[in-house]
Order: structure tokens, then sequence, then C-alpha cells
């Protein structure tokens, strides 16, 4: 983890750090804690926003999960990065893989590059 915290400060320089301990607003766990870097704006179908990161990384009982939010075409990951990553499973909005060996990690860095210039507000 603390190598793919450098990868992404490295890939994006500058950009705002977050925490998300994965508890809701009643303090029940309701995901893995997530490191998150850069910034974009969500918003709800209600009309309300929310404050939040790009690129989000967070370990799990099968390994690593990278977040790539704000991305409008849910196939482009898996289209543009997946054949290239290695052993690693791709969906519209994740990278998930055991551990670094297990990947190539210049294509895991330039799939972070494009998350942290997607600044899209997203519908929910």
């Amino acid at each position: 983890m603390q190598e793919l915290h450098q990868l992404v400060l490295q890939a994006l320089p500058g950009c705002r750090l977050w925490f998300d301990n994965g508890k809701n607003s009643e303090n029940k766990t309701v995901s893995n804690p997530t490191i998150g870097y850069g910034f974009q704006i969500i918003k709800y179908a209600d009309g309300k926003t929310r404050d939040f990161f790009q690129i989000g990384l967070s370990a799990n009982k099968t390994g690593i999960s990278v977040y790539i939010l704000g991305i409008e075409d849910k196939a482009y990951l898996a289209q543009t990065y997946g054949k290239k990553l290695g052993k690693a499973s791709v969906t519209g909005y994740c990278i998930r893989f055991k551990t670094l060996k297990d990947i190539n990690v210049d294509i895991l860095e330039a799939a972070v590059r494009f998350g942290g210039k997607t600044r899209n507000e997203k519908i929910s």
C-alpha cells in the first residue's frame, strides 16, 4: 500500500488527500477504509452534491482495489488498460489485484493519471 500511495502521489502531485474510514453516519462499517486522492463533486439525483475523491486505494481480504471515479464511459478502463495490466480484474471504475508484482505498474500509473484528469460531475 505504501508503494501504491507513492505511485499515486507521483502521478498526481499536489492532489488533495482524503481518508474514508468506511463508516456511515450511524458509525456502522459499510466499506473498507480508503485513501482518496484528488477532488470531484458528485451530484445526486435529488440535487444534493458531495465533495469526493477521484482516485481511491483500499486493501481488502483478496488484495488491493484502486478506484478511478468520475469516468462516464464504464467500458473505458477495461478496454484501455485491462489487457495490459497483467493479473487484474477491471470493472467500470475499479482495478483489483492481489499484489503489485502481479501487474504492470506503468499501466496502472497511466490509468491513475487519466482518472486524475477526469473532473466531471457525476449523477448517481
